[in-house]
């Protein structure tokens, strides 16, 4: 910000200065015996004024500079020059540090002349800066910004210079009108205004702080993912027109506590501050979401790839829960599952171990892929209950769909035990096929026993 407001002032110093020195060479004091000019010009009231003028304006110590400007306004208090010596004052003040002099004499100087483009942009970069909020301050600035946006190019100016020079102090009334109804209230014109400066200027990383401000003071929840990434654009760009670091680690620790007490989770803070890092506009589409909303996406993107293993979770997470025996003694022992919840009439897993190898009597099944621990076993029993072992060994590895009837819970580990009927167990066939045939078995030789003979 202070390099754009040196850039500004220089090009606003040199059309004074300019306008300073015509006027000084065509009117030197008079001398006795000239003919009176046709027209009446600014004049010196004395050659003591003009040598004033001479060492006010080759002095370059401000503070000398000042007691000299003094010194002539004291003693020609009525000067032709009143409008040029205010705007040397004007300067000197600057140099001085002294802005609320500057915002004095900038309104002295539209007294005089209400388009004075240096006076105009003073009075609408200091107010805020200032942070003068009283009813006057924030007439006078308000009425000095749309002067600025009303200006027109001063006749010493180059058209190149101007261009420049119009963007940013366009950029400047825009911010300063967007500050003058944030204070007043008035949040959505605040915001148009807010926005017009970032469109010219998207480094002011002030006016996006500004901008996120007064969206979340309009209310509306449905907007608080802009306003969070215009916090971010302030606490982290670094650039040119960047907070100073004191204010940024202010500003991401707000960002930080709203995070984790909102328990936003996507993009997450990290992610968010490095996106908004490189744009002062966030995506159209941009949207913050809790962790709970994250996880019912995921879930549900679950549900909809897999629906078999989505409704295994959320059982298993019952289970695993503080309170997962009574949800097993209630809900789900003796039941017979899926039971066609969710359309479901099947469960998918991987099987992962037989016990033993062959004429297996349980089937050790992992939901969650094929090198994850098991958590059903299925005790396999004929269709009246009772144990009904395979007559061959079951390929561990393929995928199968089951059900059965909930026999047994342990929690840690946590297992869930099925009695499964061999019948209402297939081994799923690889993609594309997909498809669910008879449970796959590798035929094993009969065990034959010895006959023993009666001896004669």
């Amino acid at each position: 910000m202070h390099h754009l407001l040196r850039r500004l002032s220089g090009i606003a110093v040199v059309a004074v200065a300019c306008a300073v020195v015509g006027v000084a060479q065509t009117s030197q004091p008079a001398q006795s015996g000239q003919a009176a000019p046709a027209a009446k010009k600014p004049q010196y009231k004395d050659q003591q004024e003009y040598t004033l003028y001479d060492s006010v304006t080759k002095e370059t110590d401000p503070n000398k500079k000042l007691a000299l400007l003094n010194t002539w306004k004291t003693k020609y208090p009525d000067s032709d020059f009143k409008l040029q010596r205010l705007a040397i004052y004007l300067q000197t003040y600057q140099q001085l540090g002294k802005p609320d002099k500057m915002v004095e004499t900038a309104k002295e100087i539209l007294a005089i002349d209400p388009k004075d483009l240096q006076a105009l942009y003073w009075i609408t970069f200091l107010t805020p800066t200032l942070g003068n909020t009283s009813a006057d301050a924030l007439d006078t600035a308000e009425k000095a910004a749309h002067g600025l946006l009303d200006a027109t190019k001063p006749a010493n100016v180059k058209d190149e210079d101007w261009t420049k020079a119009k963007q940013q102090t366009d950029a400047a009334a825009y911010t300063t009108l967007g500050w003058i109804a944030m204070q007043r209230k008035n949040y959505d014109v605040a915001e148009q205004n807010f926005k017009k400066s970032l469109a010219i200027s998207p480094n002011a990383a002030q006016v996006s702080y500004w901008l996120g401000t007064v969206i979340l003071a309009e209310k509306k929840p449905e907007r608080q993912a802009e306003a969070l990434y215009d916090f971010a654009r302030a606490a982290a760009y670094d650039g040119p027109g960047a907070l100073t670091p004191d204010g940024r680690k202010q500003i991401d620790a707000y960002l930080t506590k709203v995070y984790n007490t909102a328990q936003l989770a996507s993009p997450t803070l990290v992610e968010l501050k490095a996106m908004a890092k490189t744009s002062a506009t966030p995506p159209a589409d941009l949207k913050i979401k809790t962790a709970d909303e994250v996880a019912a996406e995921k879930e549900a993107a679950e549900t909809k790839a897999n629906p078999q293993l989505a409704l295994w979770k959320r059982v298993k997470d019952k289970l695993a829960a503080t309170d997962g025996q009574d949800y097993y003694t209630n809900s789900v022992k003796g039941a017979a599952l899926p039971g066609g919840v969710d359309g479901i009439t099947k469960f998918q897993g991987w099987l992962v171990k037989a016990e033993p190898a062959a004429r297996s009597k349980e089937l050790l099944v992992s939901m969650e892929g094929k090198d994850q621990p098991a958590d059903i076993t299925l005790k396999l029993v004929d269709k009246d209950g009772n144990p009904a072992p395979l007559t061959g060994k079951p390929e561990v590895g393929d995928q199968v769909q089951f059900e059965g009837t909930v026999d047994g819970f342990s929690k840690d580990p946590l297992m869930l035990t099925f009695l499964a009927e061999k019948s209402k167990i297939c081994t799923v066939m690889p993609p594309p096929d997909n498809s669910c045939t008879t449970l796959k078995e590798e035929k094993i030789a009969p065990v034959h026993h010895p006959v023993h003979r009666r001896s004669q």
